[in-house]
């Protein structure tokens, strides 16, 4: 098992260095609210004798490494670090539980843990994103039926299509932000639940429920794009062709190509929203304190992260191989999606719009109905302006808080 957030979290006590600090503009409140960037060794003090020098990294190195173990007789982590410590130090090393819990010592590995999680989840949002975008500039001039009650309303793009996917996403990733702004604050000197006689300066607040919620908003995004991936590659709709190495065949049909992966992405992305209600249900009934309830979260917590990650490679890989059918429109069955068009152009005119309406509905109901003409959307996000220079910009300010550089050089402080 990779113990190396536990050990970071071991090293995080408030007297000593630490590895987590504040934004740049310093407006939330985080793990631990000092910061000695100067400090390369973590000093243990004990009344009146001489300060003993240990190097974190080795402790950290093992971890990282795979040679950091339990011994048999030990309860968990946390003592046998404590264990690792006093062999070393004698009784100074008793004194690293001062004014902790494993109540509290769990948590901050928990928190240090979903923090680096979720920093890799956002690289890979911000990655499809990108290759959203760029679907969307390159196909932005295809035009494809767009549906309300599935049935066909008006004309779309791909453009807007590819588009309002990424866009989705970056709403997304601010509700990553702000699981991250609460996974980064103190819960040290909680201790069982009720603080300590230690004078320890700190913070709390939970996690697992934000995390949950904010992982659940991007798998909604993810979901119902291999919805649509699903609904748009079927012979009824034939929008979009998916690499071969996505699909599966039939053992009796030899004409299939099922969109298996889209498929299963669709239900992992369902599942990973089933775990904010798991998470809701385990908690929303206990009483204040804590309760062994509370373990019972690992087993709905641990799996989101790789499955969201797992769900974003594949459709990312989807998307970049994707084969978009480029006169969609051309099918008469599409004909009335510019039912409106030709409203607008009656009214432009000088036709009143109920009259224009009118007169559209009655060349629809006796089969007389025919257009021809470009379209011109000017307005911002339509099919002719889909503003995604606006967007991308949105989505690098989200990026830019979550200041990910500043956390790196706290922990590679510590660890120096």
């Amino acid at each position: 098992m990779d113990w190396k957030y536990e050990i970071l979290g071991m090293l995080q006590k408030e007297d000593y260095s630490i590895s987590f600090i504040s934004s740049r503009n310093n407006q939330n409140n985080f793990l631990c609210n000092r910061y000695f960037p100067k400090i390369r060794k973590l000093r243990v003090v004990w009344r009146g004798r001489s300060p003993s020098i240990i190097n974190p990294k080795a402790l950290y190195s093992d971890a990282s490494e795979g040679r950091f173990e339990i011994e048999p007789d030990v309860e968990d982590v946390h003592s046998q670090v404590e264990l690792m410590l006093t062999r070393k130090l004698g009784d100074i090393g008793k004194k690293v539980h001062t004014g902790r819990s494993r109540n509290d010592q769990v948590l901050v590995d928990l928190k240090l843990y979903a923090r680096a999680r979720i920093e890799r989840t956002v690289a890979k949002v911000d990655s499809l994103f990108r290759t959203l975008q760029s679907a969307s500039e390159k196909y932005k001039d295809v035009l494809i039926p767009g549906y309300t009650h599935l049935q066909v309303a008006m004309p779309s793009s791909f453009g807007l299509w590819f588009g309002a996917y990424a866009e989705s996403l970056t709403g997304d990733m601010t509700m990553l932000k702000a699981a991250w702004d609460i996974v980064n604050r103190n819960p040290l000197g909680s201790a069982a639940g009720y603080g300590s006689s230690a004078p320890l300066n700190r913070t709390l607040t939970k996690m697992e429920r934000a995390v949950a919620f904010a992982y659940s908003s991007v798998a909604e995004t993810v979901g119902r794009l291999a919805f649509d991936g699903c609904l748009y590659s079927s012979q009824n709709f034939g929008f979009v062709k998916l690499p071969d190495a996505l699909t599966t065949g039939s053992s009796i049909m030899p004409h299939k190509k099922n969109p298996d992966v889209f498929e299963l992405v669709r239900a992992r992305c369902n599942k990973i929203c089933g775990a904010l209600n798991d998470i809701r249900l385990i908690t929303g009934n206990l009483p204040s304190g804590y309760f062994r309830d509370m373990q019972i979260l690992k087993e709905v917590f641990f799996p989101i992260f790789d499955e969201m990650d797992s769900c974003l490679d594949i459709v990312e890989y989807a998307v970049k191989g994707m084969e978009v059918k480029t006169d969609v429109m051309s099918d008469p069955k599409y004909k009335l999606a510019f039912s409106v068009e030709k409203v607008n152009d009656l009214v432009s005119e000088g036709v009143p719009f109920r009259d224009a309406y009118r007169q559209v509905a009655a060349s629809i109901a006796d089969g007389s109905f025919e257009y021809s003409g470009n379209l011109n959307h000017t307005h911002e996000g339509s099919i002719g302006n889909l503003c995604n220079d606006r967007v991308a910009a949105r989505m690098d300010r989200i990026l830019l808080s979550f200041d990910f550089d500043s956390v790196a050089a706290a922990i590679d402080a510590l660890l120096s």
